[in-house]
């Protein structure tokens, strides 16, 4: 990408969207497309294809999507699974017919076999059968990383698709309804503190371990895919090691000065029981993470405290 070349970022108000927009800035980057939900309904073909046929984007992050913790996919999976397979074949296939000269999609470490082998490799992608808890996200997001594949060998297009790990940081969205167990846990810890509370309850055993990976990384990592490869080949995003749900929220506790107990709702699932992955051939090309959890989680807490209270 040039300084001034005209980018498109599906979903800048997200997570990813917002700190990718502030980082492109930050390097100079300042010609954007940007359009909230109201604005453009993603998941309307004919309305999408008319904005990129105007716009005509030269390069697109597709980072737009409908997510959720455990219960908001498991309890919603009909509405997950089309309100994000309609997000990404419109944009894609928009894409494509506008001629973008390259698009990054970002699909998800879900997306792979509930039973793979550790560390993920990326070839393990459908080789085995999907988390039940979030089995409709991840076939969306499946279905993201095979369309960039199948544009790219029929039609030569430069549609790329990396898979990040966990990723959380400021700008992390903290609806107790929708969000993911880093704001979830920051959330509820805080709450307890300031009020007194003298438990709080985390959800499943605490055994399960995760690969969490700080948000200026995973943006780092886009940036550094979007200028430097261009393959049809996915590749992992992670930081190379699993934190279990337990010492993550051992670690909120200590962020936050929290001085309650934490109690295990063993009736509640689990999800997979573990999730690293494999990202050596994105180190090999020169992207590294390089922030430490207690490091992000203290970040992520600063602006919690200053956003959203």
């Amino acid at each position: 990408m040039n300084k001034d070349s005209k980018i498109y970022i599906a979903g800048h108000t997200g997570l990813l969207g917002t700190n990718t927009l502030n980082y492109l800035r930050s390097e100079g980057y300042f010609n954007f497309i940007l359009k909230t939900h109201s604005e453009l309904d993603l998941t309307n073909q004919a309305e999408t294809e008319a904005f990129f046929m105007t716009e005509k984007p030269e390069y697109v992050f597709h980072m737009a999507g409908l997510v959720g913790g455990i219960q908001s996919n498991s309890k919603r999976m009909a509405e997950f699974t089309m309100e994000n397979v309609k997000m990404t074949a419109n944009v894609i296939d928009a894409a494509h017919k506008a001629g973008v000269k390259k698009l990054l999609y970002l699909g998800s470490s879900c997306i792979y076999p509930t039973k793979s082998v550790q560390p993920i490799r990326e070839e393990y992608l459908l080789t085995g059968p999907l988390e039940p808890t979030n089995e409709g996200y991840a076939i969306a997001k499946i279905l993201g990383v095979k369309l960039c594949q199948y544009y790219y060998q029929q039609y030569g297009d430069l549609f790329i698709s990396c898979i990040p790990a966990n990723v959380y940081g400021p700008g992390d969205n903290f609806d107790e309804k929708e969000n993911h167990v880093i704001p979830a846990l920051i959330k509820r810890v805080h709450n307890a503190k300031i009020n007194n509370i003298r438990q709080v309850t985390v959800w499943g055993t605490g055994n399960p371990r995760r690969e969490f990976l700080f948000i200026e990384d995973a943006v780092k990592a886009c940036v550094f895919l979007m200028n430097h490869y261009s393959d049809d080949a996915v590749l992992n995003a992670g930081v190379g090691k699993t934190t279990s749900i337990r010492e993550l929220a051992e670690t909120v506790v200590r962020v936050v000065g929290y001085e309650g107990e934490l109690v295990f709702d063993t009736s509640k699932p689990d999800g997979m029981l573990e999730r690293m992955l494999d990202s050596t051939k994105l180190n090999e090309m020169g992207w590294k993470a390089n922030t430490a959890l207690h490091e992000g989680i203290q970040k992520t807490y600063a602006w919690f405290l200053e956003n959203m209270l």
